[in-house]
């Protein structure tokens, strides 16, 4: 038996880096939604899946 986190993108085990976990909110509850190895595993699953086209934050100047 392994406790092994895979990476979602790469599929490493996260705990042996720097992890960075994921979370979305579904009906106003946070559930998990990624584990990542490090920023640059995160950042290449959001090109290759394509999830930051149309998308924006809003940005309000002080």
């Amino acid at each position: 038996m392994t406790d092994a986190i895979d990476c979602t993108y790469c599929g490493s085990d996260v705990r042996r880096h720097d992890p960075v976990f994921v979370e979305e909110l579904e009906a106003g509850e946070r559930v998990p939604a990624g584990a990542f190895c490090n920023y640059a595993c995160l950042s290449s699953h959001i090109d290759a899946a394509g999830l930051a086209t149309g998308a924006s934050c809003e940005w309000r100047p002080e």
